[in-house]
């Protein structure tokens, strides 16, 4: 990506580096997807990544969709 701007690099990345990244990843039902917990039993999609065309076709794993997962422990 390219970002034209007057601004100096230093106040456009300021902040970067105290950044958390709060996304997980998690297999479910064979289909490993990066989420974001929203609390100790559901997550909202952020991606899969697979290798099967159809996974991508369902739209109960779309970007988005919140899902019910039980944690592992």
């Amino acid at each position: 990506m390219i970002h034209y701007t007057v601004l100096p690099m230093e106040v456009v990345m300021e902040g970067i580096d105290k950044m958390e990244a709060t996304s997980v990843e998690i297999v479910m039902n064979g289909i490993m997807m990066q989420v974001q917990p929203l609390n100790s039993t559901q997550a909202t999609i952020v991606r899969i990544m697979s290798c099967d065309p159809q996974n991508y076709l369902n739209p109960r794993y779309s970007p988005g969709s919140i899902i019910e997962f039980q944690p592992v422990g």
